[in-house]
């Protein structure tokens, strides 16, 4: 018959009582993701009442709580692309970029990634445009164009990524008329530096234009700010040879008449 010391029914006791801590701490960690599950889908699920109540405010708290809460839980990335949206559609455009730009980074291969890039650069568009443009109170190509600038880039970079993506149609219009904005923005520049007297900077802003929007409808009219710089700087070498790509490019364009050019040139 097997004699077991106190020491030894001590030890096995202790065993026992570990064995019995670890499952209670498995079924109290089992609980408690069954309660975070169970809280994430709550929330995620006010989140999306709110929303298709169009409730903006209360749609973006909770998705932002969301995010915060649970980072990696089951709707973390629907989360973040939903917040993307009612940022966007509550009108707050630095807010809709920065998350458009948290989730291309975090999520670079994600199948709705197109659609980030495409929010981010109507966030800028609109950045750019506010309800003076709409109101036609003042042209906005004489405004600071930084959000129109980043609003051309970010389309850029849709198409370029994604040329089958869904939203690259749409995005490619933008890009037309943003170019145009942006060489009519540059056009205001360089007429600003011709009043003054900067000729070199004047010209430096019509070859801009030339090429980096050479199809723009602006491009003529950058030719003719460059041919007045040269002309200001007494280079007639280089003012016969825009006049030539301008008459080339445009025989019937409103500066060849002689009212702005110098005869000699014409």
């Amino acid at each position: 018959m097997r004699v077991f010391s106190a020491a030894t029914r001590f030890a096995a006791l202790a065993l026992s009582l570990a064995f019995l801590a670890g499952c209670a701490s498995n079924d109290t960690a089992e609980e408690e993701g069954q309660y975070d599950a169970l809280a994430e889908r709550e929330l995620y699920e006010s989140a999306r009442d709110a929303l298709d109540r169009n409730i903006l405010p209360t749609a973006i708290e909770r998705l932002e709580a969301l995010d915060t809460r649970f980072p990696f839980g089951v709707h973390a990335e629907q989360a973040q692309i939903e917040l993307i949206y009612a940022y966007y559609e509550n009108s707050n455009w630095e807010e809709a970029r920065a998350a458009a730009s948290r989730f291309i980074r975090l999520h670079p291969d994600h199948p709705d990634v197109d659609y980030a890039y495409y929010i981010r650069g109507l966030s800028a568009w609109q950045a750019g445009r506010f309800s003076l443009e709409r109101l036609r109170l003042i042209d906005i190509s004489k405004r600071d164009v930084g959000a129109t600038r980043d609003a051309y880039n970010d389309f850029r970079e849709l198409i370029q990524r994604y040329p089958n993506s869904e939203y690259a149609a749409d995005a490619q219009q933008r890009i037309l008329y943003l170019r145009e904005l942006l060489a009519r923005h540059e056009l205001h520049v360089a007429d600003y530096y011709l009043r003054r007297g900067a000729y070199v900077a004047a010209v430096e802003r019509g070859r801009w234009v030339v090429e980096n929007y050479p199809s723009s409808n602006a491009s003529e009219d950058a030719l003719a700010a460059m041919i007045e710089g040269y002309m200001g700087l007494g280079m007639d070498d280089r003012v016969e040879e825009v006049l030539e790509v301008l008459r080339n490019n445009n025989p019937d364009h409103a500066q060849l008449d002689g009212n702005r050019f110098s005869p000699k040139h014409l």
